[in-house]
């Protein structure tokens, strides 16, 4: 098979079932759906699959331009050899005609091959082995990491030869999700997000505290904070009730679409290094981030006039050894001022509302 990558889709157009393989959380997921809209609108006869994490496959059922995400357990702690062959065998009697990836992690090539499709291409982003192309045929040479994730992904179907249109996310919350939310949640709150995948990015509690407090006490803003039921975030969104009393509504363990559903009431969104911004920024919502530096950061950090960011420099980048480990928060992070965030949230909320009145 000739590895002439521009002429991959002209050679594929007349798929019947194309696959997309990859194993991301939250964040990762969010950034692959224009992608996704991209394949479904070329390979219009086609059903599109995607093999994901179970996050991800909760993502996923919120865009319509997929007809089905398999999901593959991601945690050591229930994963299991038996269960994800299964799967893989279940995915090879589909008979996929086409396979994308677009991180070239190692384990995904694997399961990008055992999928059986004819046609395999995959990004060069990961290590570079000899069986690479005995795996994958097509290879898609590395991009520089300047625009969003997602941009650089549209750019790897161009390179196969797809026409892009405008991107989009195409999020549709169903509405179960949105009637449990009009039931839970005032609108026009603000979203916090305190919590993130590792306290190396995560705002100190105190901050979020008394970030929290100057909104609620200058104004009746009403702070609605989500999570996990990870031990630890759970421990720290108590600890963020508790200081708050009826000035914050807590959410712990919610699914992804009720979660995108308590986000399209609110105003603003304001949160770590985390998933659950880049949904609020796919959902059109603006945000304020906070982020610890560090390489290749500036495509996850949310564009556009209605979003901002803080990012703090970091003494941990290059090091083995983070000094960071040894204490229990981001000393870093702790030099983002809640002043200086709460300055931030009346500017955008003023913006909104001239635009509001604008409109009317």
């Amino acid at each position: 098979m000739s590895a002439d990558l521009a002429s991959f889709y002209s050679k594929t157009r007349d798929a019947r079932k194309v696959i997309v393989v990859d194993l991301g959380f939250l964040g990762d997921t969010i950034h692959l759906l224009p992608a996704l809209c991209e394949l479904k609108r070329n390979y219009s006869r086609a059903e599109l699959h995607t093999i994901s994490s179970p996050v991800g496959c909760e993502v996923l059922g919120l865009a319509s331009c997929v007809d089905r995400a398999w999901p593959i357990e991601m945690s050591p702690h229930k994963r299991s050899l038996g269960q994800q062959w299964q799967i893989l065998r279940a995915l090879r009697r589909e008979r996929f005609d086409v396979a994308f990836n677009f991180s070239g992690a190692d384990r995904t090539i694997f399961m990008t091959a055992l999928t059986g499709a004819r046609w395999r291409v995959a990004y060069t982003g990961g290590h570079s082995h000899f069986w690479n192309r005995w795996l994958v045929p097509f290879w898609i040479p590395f991009i520089q990491p300047t625009d969003p994730v997602f941009e650089r992904r549209r750019e790897m179907l161009k390179l196969c030869g797809l026409e892009l249109a405008a991107a989009e996310f195409g999020l549709h919350v169903p509405d179960p999700a949105r009637d449990w939310a009009l039931g839970q949640a005032p609108e026009n709150g603000i979203h916090f997000s305190i919590n993130a995948s590792t306290c190396l990015k995560e705002w100190p509690l105190e901050n979020w505290i008394e970030l929290a407090k100057r909104l609620t006490n200058e104004s009746q803003i009403k702070i609605l904070a989500t999570g996990s039921e990870n031990v630890r975030e759970r421990s720290r969104l108590d600890a963020f009730a508790s200081a708050l009393g009826a000035s914050a509504q807590v959410y712990c363990g919610i699914s992804i679409a009720r979660l995108a559903a308590l986000l399209s009431r609110c105003s603003l969104h304001i949160g770590a290094d985390s998933g659950v911004l880049h949904l609020a920024m796919a959902l059109g919502l603006p945000t304020i981030s906070l982020f610890r530096n560090y390489p290749n950061l500036r495509a996850w950090v949310p564009r556009g006039p209605q979003h901002r960011s803080f990012t703090a420099n970091c003494a941990c980048i290059g090091q083995k050894l983070a000094p960071c480990l040894k204490q229990p928060t981001a000393v870093c992070l702790k030099e983002i001022q809640p002043a200086m965030v709460a300055q931030t949230v009346h500017e955008i909320l003023a913006a909104r509302a001239r635009l509001s009145n604008s409109k009317s």
